[in-house]
């Protein structure tokens, strides 16, 4: 597959104008009325959600099969990597089961969250069913993709010491707007090594951002928004500050976060329910 434009950031960071991929990526979300969504990867049902139709939160059941994007993480590269974020963007780019389309993608290094995030329940530890709870101020969990191993498996031993050492590489997440958290893409086992080490797992981040057409749209808008307001008679002191607060906020918008795509459900709202029905068969006690 053809590499995307980079444009690098300095934080570390990068933005990937990933084009010449218009269809539906192999890793991909699909939903259907009334809050139901699904992900899939290639034709493999991975993920079953549905929102409560009072938005108090989303009911998701997890499903064997998912591949990783991501090569296998092995010692020797943890003890080498050189720089994370350029090589997971490569993989990802060449990945024949991830998650990139058309559109702009930001990837960075992030290393802290609020504690909620890893240290409680929004990390979610059980398998195949849970709960997203939005009835505070929103979720922004973890969902792994797979069950999780336990503290004493021997990959996560292996992965502990890194994790001691300094050297365990980094988790890939991907914001997914429509579950108001993130996906856990690649790294379980070093997410439950760094945890039983004490320390919260260091993380990629990937979340799509505004397409040029969208954030220049928007420059234009609340370029013209500032215009009006401070040609208003009687706004001469505040007219400085306003125009800091414009060169800020400009300044953020190809970066801010964007929606997370979805493409429409083969079969609709019974497609849903013909996969919710065979989980349910599976799993008569939830």
């Amino acid at each position: 597959m053809g590499r995307g434009c980079r444009e690098l950031l300095g934080s570390g960071g990068l933005v990937l104008d990933v084009r010449d991929r218009p269809g539906p990526p192999p890793l991909r979300f699909e939903t259907a009325d009334g809050g139901r969504m699904l992900l899939r990867q290639d034709e493999r049902v991975l993920l079953l959600a549905r929102v409560e139709r009072a938005n108090q939160g989303v009911h998701v059941s997890r499903y064997a099969g998912y591949r990783s994007p991501l090569p296998p993480m092995r010692s020797a590269l943890m003890r080498d990597p050189g720089n994370w974020v350029h090589a997971y963007a490569r993989w990802l780019e060449e990945a024949c089961h991830g998650p990139l389309h058309d559109s702009r993608w930001h990837l960075r290094v992030r290393t802290v969250f609020p504690p909620y995030v890893w240290h409680a329940a929004d990390f979610v530890r059980t398998w195949p069913h849970c709960h997203l709870d939005w009835s505070g101020y929103g979720w922004h969990g973890v969902v792994p993709l797979r069950p999780l191993s336990p503290e004493d498996a021997p990959r996560v031993r292996a992965c502990r010491k890194h994790a001691r050492d300094g050297t365990l590489a980094p988790v890939l997440l991907w914001w997914v707007t429509a579950l108001d958290g993130w996906l856990l893409l690649d790294g379980h086992d070093r997410a439950v090594a760094a945890l039983a080490e004490g320390r919260s797992p260091p993380c990629v981040v990937l979340a799509r951002v505004p397409d040029e057409e969208d954030w220049r749209r928007e420059v234009r808008e609340a370029t013209e928004a500032h215009r009006i307001r401070s040609a208003a008679p009687g706004t001469e002191r505040w007219r400085e500050t306003w125009a800091r607060a414009l060169a800020e906020v400009v300044s953020g918008l190809p970066y801010a976060e964007a929606r997370t795509r979805s493409w429409p459900l083969p079969g609709g709202v019974p497609a849903w329910e013909a996969v919710a029905g065979a989980a349910m068969f599976q799993f008569p006690g939830d």
